[in-house]
């Protein structure tokens, strides 16, 4: 049974990713429908001073740490997380697991071009994938096509790239209207599958500077790297609840 623990007023999964896969596996089979939330520091801090998002967040069934700092909170708080679980690491578990078992996938998010390069490329990896549909993230709110597409392509995953608050925004708008599937917002992923941006060396990775790595690489982030030290200050001030 996959573990969780409170961390800064969220249950975030305390397991590695080989027990997420199984247990995402576990309701793909059951056809238990299922938000996971991918949680950087970022997505946190704006989830307490936005109370609509924090509802959002508490909508979901499950948030995963992605993101050092969220490791780094979870110790500073006492209550140490296990391990990191990126988005991009879950997509691709989920990407491999679903060629294994010919899972369907509905792809949402970024830009015309960029969403075509993603789903050809994915598709060349992992051909046994059955694409339900896809469509780029540039829509009309009011346009209920793409809604439509999914409950009648009933996907088993469905990933969606609008980047934080719209995708979780979306997923938790949305998900009532479905009858089954897992829905996963993974923010910029698709951008790397397209091959648009480079995703940082193991190396980098496995020393937790992923995001020094987009910082030199991506420097348009720059304002955005800046909520990791006022999020690591606001953990040291106790000011999460």
């Amino acid at each position: 049974m996959l573990k969780f623990e409170e961390v800064l007023g969220y249950q975030f999964v305390n397991d590695d990713m080989g027990a997420l896969v199984r247990d995402v596996d576990s309701r793909i089979t059951r056809a238990q429908k299922t938000f996971i939330v991918t949680a950087n520091p970022e997505i946190i801090t704006y989830a307490h001073s936005h109370d609509f998002y924090d509802e959002v967040l508490r909508k979901s069934d499950y948030i995963t740490p992605d993101g050092v700092g969220i490791i780094m909170a979870s110790k500073m708080v006492g209550t140490p997380l296990k391990e990191r679980l990126t988005g991009f690491d879950l997509m691709e578990n989920l990407l491999q697991l679903s060629h294994q078992k010919k899972y369907s996938i509905y792809f949402l998010g970024t830009k015309p071009n960029v969403i075509d390069l993603t789903v050809a490329n994915i598709k060349h990896k992992y051909p046994n994938i059955r694409i339900a549909g896809f469509h780029h993230g540039y829509f009309d709110e009011e346009d209920t096509s793409i809604i439509d597409e999914i409950k009648q392509t009933r996907p088993d995953i469905v990933l969606v790239g609008l980047g934080f608050p719209k995708q979780e925004k979306w997923i938790a708008d949305h998900l009532p209207q479905f009858q089954k599937g897992i829905f996963i917002g993974v923010g910029g992923c698709f951008n790397i599958w397209a091959g648009i941006i480079k995703r940082a060396p193991k190396v980098w990775r496995d020393l937790n500077l992923e995001w020094f790595y987009r910082l030199i690489t991506q420097p348009a982030r720059s304002k955005r790297m800046i909520a990791l030290p006022i999020f690591i200050k606001r953990v040291l001030r106790k000011e999460f609840k």
